[in-house]
């Protein structure tokens, strides 16, 4: 199994920033492959309308955005919770340029899952996940959350430098449509969509699809009573992927599994709610890549498996200080890879992130030794 060590980097800067449709941000950034060498990104919140030079898009004259749908204030025109792009087999020189976004039939950008009609638009979110195309049918996973106003944030800060919007996690789910019209429904279990609960592991964040096995490798990551981010695997036959019952849980390096959640032990930690698991033949191991927490650095992993046992986590990027006159807590986050844009068998690879502040996906090129 090959040991990480990074040879050169280029920086390739924020991704989708020319389009024709006004979106000036978009976070999570999670790539699914698809058929005919085509991937579908998926995205989370996305803001249509304008930006203020030097500005933040996160207060709106002064005052915090909060936990409301941001529609309508200041120069953001429309918040939609989730959308998606085509993008075709392409080389990666400065950017990706190749790519078109999925639209509704009036030319705008579509919500591919769209909030339910007991869901209040400035309480609740549904986030984009991982997913993976199966037999023909596409399955997106996503987290469900709560806002969390804004009045409640200040005062649980304790040095004075409060998020301008928070949220609490409700838990995960699946939601399963097609290539057609990009129509999708979600998958209901015991009447509610949330798969994984709040105290569960949210698992989606990374799907691997083993087809040797004939297997889905789920990842999902869950804060314990320490507040430490932990991340765990469980797996399901790819027929029964709508099947909650036929899951089963990691709970131990032998390996065993169980069907109790309960059981399930972490693989790793320091993850937060996103991750990437790929094979790389370069490396000839499974890879592992995530946001070292919120912090600026991206760190990785390596298996023998795909559900381990991991290697300690090696940093492979660390992001400069671009923002320095913010007046929260600095925010960098989703950090993954893009498996489908490596080269050389997975020699370079190609990672995103989400700075809060530059909000679009920030794209890196990595080239092992």
């Amino acid at each position: 199994m090959g040991k990480i060590k990074v040879v050169a980097i280029r920086d390739l800067g924020p991704q989708f920033v020319k389009n024709s449709h006004k979106m000036v941000g978009q976070d999570g950034a999670f790539s699914i492959p698809l058929k005919n060498n085509k991937t579908l990104w998926f995205f989370g919140d996305t803001l249509i309308g304008q930006r203020k030079p030097e500005e933040s898009l996160w207060y709106v004259d002064g005052i915090a955005v909060g936990a409301k749908d941001m529609s309508g204030k200041g120069t953001i025109d429309k918040m939609l919770n989730n959308t998606g792009l085509i993008l075709p087999d392409q080389d990666v020189e400065k950017e990706l340029l190749d790519y078109q976004y999925i639209l509704n039939s009036d030319g705008n950008l579509k919500t591919l899952l769209p909030l339910l009609k007991n869901e209040n638009h400035d309480e609740i979110r549904v986030w984009c996940q991982h997913g993976v195309f199966l037999n023909g049918k596409i399955y997106l996973s996503f987290i469900k959350v709560k806002m969390i106003p804004q009045s409640d944030i200040v005062k649980e800060s304790k040095d004075g430098l409060a998020l301008p919007v928070n949220f609490d996690i409700i838990g995960s789910g699946l939601a399963v449509g097609d290539l057609d019209n990009w129509n999708f429904k979600r998958i209901f279990y015991n009447d509610t969509d949330i798969l994984w609960k709040k105290h569960e592991p949210h698992f989606g964040s990374a799907i691997f699809p083993d087809y040797k096995e004939q297997k889905l490798y789920f990842y999902g990551v869950f804060m314990d009573n320490n507040s430490v981010q932990n991340c765990h695997v469980a797996r399901v036959d790819f027929d029964k992927i709508e099947e909650l019952d036929s899951y089963e849980y990691l709970i131990s390096q032998k390996p065993e599994w169980s069907d109790d959640i309960k059981k399930a032990i972490p693989i790793f930690h320091g993850a937060p709610s996103e991750v990437s698991i790929s094979f790389n033949s370069h490396l000839n191991c499974y890879l592992a890549v995530h946001s070292w927490i919120t912090t600026k650095r991206i760190v990785a992993r390596t298996a023998p498996n795909p559900w381990g046992p991991w290697s300690e986590e090696t940093i492979i990027y660390e992001i400069k200080e671009k923002f320095e006159k913010i007046k929260y807590p600095r925010l960098i986050y989703a950090g993954k890879e893009h498996p489908e844009l490596s080269k050389n068998n997975g020699k370079t690879i190609y990672l995103t992130y989400i700075e809060f502040e530059e909000y679009f996906p920030h794209l890196i090129e990595i080239t092992f030794e």
